[in-house]
């Protein structure tokens, strides 16, 4: 007998064939002598109907202890639905209840439920409709990823999570010991890392791009994608302290190779969602904002505008009186002059370049002008940044220099130094953190709502 998921069911003709449906039960419904049950197995976003009529004996008893977020098997026959909406139903002849969910104990009972509540049920919220489109469409998020950079042969590398360096030198990070330093403290005496696991300070890493750099220096065109860490107290909807970042870098690519390799990846992932999440998409479009369909489609089809940073401030400048962060050349540009950008000025997608070098990391390229770097920003309308990149210092002179403008200690990136002494290149590359991709494809407000089990300052439950 079949045991299709209801995403293989939605697709089979209606010709009474004999099946097995499994999942859980979304709804139950009785009526007279009929008991309707909703099914759905995570597969779609869509349940499965399965209709009782004037059921009898063991499957009358299995019936009457069946509550929503019980686990089930169906069997029955496939019928056309007579229900608006759904093409097909099963018409039950058995029922097995394998897991209980007590209707006084379960707490994702049909009502309207908060994502605030949600989030304290992480290990329950996949079972509802937006949780489990927000998984589903992450993972077709996560394979578009892969399926881009592998179609244009890049190496998959992956990067350490425990690291000695902090890529963006802004000092932010986890750190790793197996020291008791409750003892030490105590004790009142110093802490040696030379006894520590690693003989020196060790953290979670907050980028893998220095360390992917060196295959870039090797392979030519590689990506690391994974998991990073951010120690910054910052209780917003747009920051986790474990995240997911992908990473590309190229050798032999300057910033304009890097532009257009970051516009074709976000055009490749919108695309990619739009036609194998349009289920999902279609309920996030009705259900948390309205007219992302179109949005969306919008982004893939037009080209990215490009301007500088010195052009963009200038524009922000004369409109100044529209922001409460009042721009000017040298400040970092807020969320609210992104958004302006986009949807004021350019009406759709825009690269930002050559940033003051002042407020860019130490690995990034320096300009003749001796005050801006390589640096782009890919900015979208309603979301402003999604992307940040750089062609890279690859000028070991110029590279050490910077290192000790910015408090930095060149031996702790003596192996970094080394790639600009040996066969140096240009080379360039981008970030973009996987879950204010899911933010923006799906148009959820919090970044804690598109991870499986997010982790924040006080926040290390699941």
């Amino acid at each position: 007998m079949q045991r299709p998921t209801l995403k293989e069911i939605d697709g089979f003709e209606a010709t009474g064939q004999e099946l097995v449906a499994r999942g859980w039960v979304r709804t139950k419904r009785d009526q007279k002598t009929t008991v309707f049950l909703e099914l759905n197995d995570g597969s779609r976003l869509g349940n499965l109907q399965c209709v009782f009529d004037n059921p009898e004996g063991i499957v009358a008893a299995t019936l009457a202890r069946v509550q929503t977020g019980a686990a089930v098997t169906v069997n029955g026959n496939l019928v056309p639905s007579p229900k608006p909406g759904q093409r097909v139903e099963l018409k039950g002849s058995a029922l097995e209840l394998i897991g209980e969910a007590p209707a006084d104990e379960y707490p994702l009972q049909k009502k309207n439920t908060s994502f605030e509540f949600l989030r304290e049920k992480a290990h329950l919220r996949p079972r509802t409709n937006t949780f489990g489109a927000v998984a589903r469409v992450r993972n077709a998020m996560a394979r578009a990823v892969h399926g881009f950079f592998q179609d244009r042969g890049f190496y998959w590398v992956h990067t350490p999570i425990i690291t000695a360096s902090d890529a963006e030198g802004a000092g932010a990070m986890f750190q790793v010991t197996t020291l008791d330093l409750d003892r030490i403290a105590k004790s009142g005496g110093k802490i040696d890392y030379s006894k520590d696991f690693f003989g020196k300070p060790s953290f979670l890493t907050v980028s893998g791009q220095l360390n992917v750099e060196t295959y870039a220096q090797a392979l030519g065109s590689v990506y690391t994608f994974g998991p990073t860490f951010r120690a910054e107290n910052s209780n917003t909807t747009r920051h986790l302290s474990e995240f997911w970042m992908i990473e590309p870098e190229v050798a032999w690519n300057d910033i304009h190779d890097n532009m257009d390799l970051a516009e074709a990846f976000v055009r490749h992932l919108v695309k990619a969602a739009l036609e194998g999440c349009a289920e999902d998409l279609a309920f996030f479009d009705e259900r948390i904002q309205k007219g992302l369909v179109e949005y969306l489609a919008g982004i893939a089809a037009k080209p990215f505008e490009r301007m500088t940073y010195t052009e963009a401030v200038a524009r922000l400048e004369k409109n100044s009186g529209d922001f409460e962060f009042k721009p000017y050349w040298g400040c970092d540009l807020q969320s609210e002059h992104e958004k302006w950008l986009t949807e004021q000025v350019v009406g759709g997608p825009l690269i930002v370049t050559d940033y003051p070098r002042d407020i860019k990391a130490f690995y990034m390229k320096q300009n003749d002008d001796g005050k801006t770097v390589a640096a782009m920003d890919v900015l979208v309308p309603r979301f402003g940044e999604i992307i940040g990149g750089s062609e890279r210092e690859w000028r070991l002179p110029l590279l050490e220099r910077r290192i000790i403008e910015m408090g930095l200690k060149p031996e702790t990136y003596s192996w970094y130094l080394d790639l600009r002494r040996f066969g140096s290149t240009p080379h360039a590359g981008f970030g973009l953190g996987f879950e204010r991709l899911i933010l923006f494809v799906t148009g959820m407000q919090n970044i804690r709502d598109v991870i499986p089990f997010p982790r924040a300052p006080k926040l290390a439950d699941f």
